[in-house]
């Protein structure tokens, strides 16, 4: 595999070796970790695609990319309860 050189300050590489150290990986796989969790729009665009389908596959419905984009952002809405919940338990045990 080819290698390159990548420069940043030198108070991002000491971070970065640092997080390797704790790691017990190099900083070469520690930044390879680090993009493969990073997705370009390309990767997530694919996924989404990839996601409907199977939902449409699952639900034996032909639902269009508008009919998606309309749709309710359900897990949105379940992050936003839950968020509710957190707050109002801290304030009452406040």
């Amino acid at each position: 595999m080819a290698t390159t050189t990548i420069q940043v300050p030198r108070e991002t590489r000491d971070h970065l070796a640092e997080l390797a150290r704790e790691r017990g990986v190099s900083l070469g796989q520690l930044v390879e970790a680090l993009a493969a969790e990073q997705p370009t729009a390309a990767q997530r665009a694919e996924r989404l695609a990839a996601d409907r389908e199977t939902a449409r596959q699952m639900l034996g419905v032909d639902l269009s990319d508008e009919d998606f984009d309309r749709a309710p952002d359900v897990l949105g809405n379940i992050y936003r309860i839950a968020a509710e919940k957190a707050r109002t338990a801290r304030g009452t045990a406040a």
